[in-house]
């Protein structure tokens, strides 16, 4: 079982004797206040300030201060000159740049590439305060403001572009973040564990050019080390005819394969390295050059198949892929923080509060967790379109019982506003609290993108019990009137609890419950790694049963996904003749965003399936590109929208299903079009500036998003500046 050096095990730094910031300094005169002449690690964020333990900045700010280092924070600067970078002199140790909560691409940009009018992450929710690459941009003021300062980048943006890459919006595969920024580290993952070692041995003396050995970091030298053992990407996965193999650094009680329903003919099939004398600690994997995937897009998927076979800290190895002369190196994931270090993390002493330089005005991604509260990390899903796993890792990391009851006592007892409920507990999923596998060193070994496809693994625990025990407990606290669950439910998980199921309708929904089957169709749903319908249907009537007997009316949400890599015509045809028939009216959707490293992304820009063995002549994967199709593909789940009839009528004549335009009930749309409709104007959606899914006779569903693919604001918990 591999082991970290506790949060708690450090000699805290000198600069303890100042104590706890109230808030951590944005200013000089907060600095004096303190009486410090200087800071000891000032950190950059894309972000406005708020003090809160769902905002990366504010994580890594109070871990660092709580290790005795003097923090600063310079968030949302003007970009466009250094004054802003200087404002808190020069950093004793490090500066650390972060785009924010979410990649400045995506929080900039639609799925169409349009330019987004607002930023959840800034005061008003307007947008324009950050730039395009934001952790580009500030790297480069930091290194003007204060040349020589030791520079480390993270977040999300940086953590998934750790590696060459697939850019949407520039519609190449750009290198390593790395070089771009000029950076002397990547803090890739949550960043505790690693931003606390680089403070400590920096303070110590030691030169960040020799930190070269800490997990979950990535960096650019000029040769690999002597004395470690290279394995060529394509032993691990051949281009070519794909065979099973046995783990290499299974023992003999790890041999068992992590479960039955995976073999060589499964869609998640991963084939290993033939047997061989390795020490996998000190060995790494040569990817193909950034210049090689940057012209072979068939090697992009192989490489992308094969960053995601080396993400489990278990038995993940070093990757080294080359740019140009020089080699991007990228340590092996961090390990997972413990129960006792979660806590700790989530229990430092957080304002919960914008700062008051905002003056109170409104920051619409704090109104959306002000009251919530963050139980889980982590997500073993898998979903081929999320990038939870790629940044959170699939192992759950849990708080205890005692922490969770701490935290809402806290709201309760200091949050301005709060009226007694509790508006989420949950995470990346709601329900995959206390889920892990049952055997640590098949756990170790295992080197499945997900433990719950094609199937539930069976060596996973599903048992729901300690998730059903903390919602009793929160609920009974005195204060607390309603505790909610808002997060996304994995359904496939719920429906083996029939107890946390009733649980959950009877006392924890607030007349809605989102779920995403994402499509109704296997092709897509195969290359999202989702389960079948027939998961949403049983856990529909579940849903309805227990509804029924707690005497509520309460209604599903469901959410899908347009032009997914996978998905034709007929797919999202077949998607909204089952909307109609359900009568379900989607308002705003979702269309796939290719999120850098995702491995959908990997199959829009390869058309390749990287979920099987990557060849030549392998799966060729249909994919909706050009704005006609994917504006086709929207329009589909919009099949209610006048609109989007002419659009619609076209698309079905052409199909050969002329047959669903008509004015009964059994047609998709009218032959008809109301006067003043059908202008083409893309996005037009009357007044509502909600994101609702009507069902027939319901009222409007409260404004909802997911996981930053087309609205904003989304609930991606946890995230750290250096993570």
């Amino acid at each position: 079982m591999l082991q970290a050096k506790s949060l708690f095990s450090y000699r805290p730094y000198w600069a303890q004797r100042f104590g706890i910031a109230p808030v951590l300094p944005c200013t000089r005169e907060e600095m004096d206040d303190r009486g410090w002449d200087s800071c000891d690690i000032i950190l950059v964020t894309g972000d406005a300030y708020v003090d809160h333990p769902s905002f990366g900045m504010a994580v890594i700010g109070r871990v660092l201060e709580a290790q005795g280092f003097r923090v600063g924070i310079i968030a949302q600067p003007d970009w466009t000159c250094v004054d802003d970078f200087a404002r808190l002199g020069r950093p004793n140790l490090f500066w650390g740049v972060t785009a924010g909560n979410m990649d400045s691409m995506v929080n900039r940009y639609t799925s169409d590439r349009k330019v987004r009018s607002d930023d959840a992450y800034t005061p008003g929710g307007k947008g324009g305060s950050r730039p395009d690459r934001s952790v580009l941009v500030y790297a480069q003021r930091c290194r003007e403001a204060f040349s020589g300062v030791p520079l480390v980048i993270g977040g999300i943006e940086a953590s998934l572009r750790r590696i060459a890459h697939y850019d949407y919006w520039s519609d190449k595969v750009r290198r390593s973040v790395l070089l771009d920024a000029k950076a002397d580290l990547l803090v890739y993952g949550n960043g505790e564990r690693q931003v606390v070692e680089i403070a400590h041995r920096l303070a110590a003396g030691e030169p960040i050019e020799q930190l070269r050995d800490i997990r979950g970091t990535g960096f650019v030298t000029g040769n690999v080390p002597e004395n470690w053992a290279e394995i060529d990407s394509q032993e691990i996965d051949v281009p070519g005819k794909v065979d099973s193999h046995n783990d290499p650094y299974a023992s003999q009680a790890q041999d068992k394969p992590c479960d039955k329903a995976s073999s060589a003919d499964d869609e998640v099939a991963v084939p290993v390295l033939r047997r061989q004398r390795i020490d996998r600690e000190r060995s790494f994997v040569r990817m193909p050059s950034h210049e090689v995937v940057k012209q072979d897009a068939v090697l992009y998927a192989h490489a992308s198949r094969v960053m995601h076979l080396e993400t489990n800290p278990g038995n993940a190895r070093a990757i080294v892929q080359r740019h140009g002369k020089r080699e991007v190196w990228l340590n092996p994931p961090p390990i997972p923080l413990t129960t006792k270090e979660l806590d700790y993390v989530f229990e430092l002493p957080y304002t919960r509060r914008p700062h008051a330089m905002y003056n109170d005005e409104r920051i619409p991604a704090y109104e959306m967790i002000r009251f919530s509260v963050n139980i889980m990390r982590g997500c073993f899903g898998g979903c081929t379109f999320c990038s939870i796993t790629e940044h959170e890792g699939r192992i759950i990391q849990n708080r205890s019982e005692d922490s969770v009851v701490r935290e809402i006592e806290t709201i309760r007892d200091t949050v301005p506003g709060f009226t007694g409920v509790i508006s989420d507990v949950g995470g990346p999923t709601a329900n995959m609290y206390r889920l892990a596998c049952k055997n640590s060193k098949i756990e170790a070994a295992c080197r499945r993108p997900s433990c719950v496809y094609p199937g539930i693994c069976s060596n996973l625990e599903t048992d729901h019990a300690p998730l059903v025990s903390l919602y009793r407990r929160v609920r009974e606290l005195p204060g607390i009137k309603k505790v909610l669950v808002a997060s996304g439910l994995r359904y496939d998980l719920a429906v083996k609890s029939p107890e946390y199921v009733k649980e959950l309708v009877t006392h924890h929904v607030g007349g809605y419950l989102k779920i995403a089957p994402e499509h109704t169709e296997e092709a897509p749903l195969s290359k999202m790694m989702k389960p079948g319908m027939e998961a949403y249907d049983t856990f529909k009537a579940m849903f309805e049963k227990y509804t029924k007997e707690a005497g509520k009316k309460q209604y599903l949400i469901p959410y899908f996904i347009a032009a997914h890599p996978g998905t034709t015509d007929e797919d999202m045809m077949n998607l909204a003749l089952w909307l109609k028939r359900s009568g379900f009216r989607a308002d705003q959707v979702q269309t796939f965003l290719p999120s850098p490293m995702a491995t959908a992304t990997a199959m829009y820009h390869s058309g390749k399936n990287p979920l099987r063995g990557i060849r030549r002549n392998s799966e060729t994967v249909p994919i909706p590109k050009g704005l006609r199709m994917r504006r086709l593909h929207k329009a589909f789940l919009r099949y209610h929208d006048a609109n989007n009839w002419p659009l619609l009528r076209d698309a079905l004549k052409r199909m050969g299903r002329a047959d669903l335009i008509g004015n009964g009930k059994k047609h998709l749309i009218p032959s008809w079009q109301p006067r003043g409709t059908g202008d083409a104007q893309e996005g037009r959606r009357g007044k509502s500036k909600t994101f609702r899914t009507q069902h027939t006779g319901l009222p409007d569903a409260p404004a909802t998003d997911r996981r930053g693919k087309e609205g904003k604001g989304s609930k991606r918990r946890g995230r750290s500046v250096v993570r």
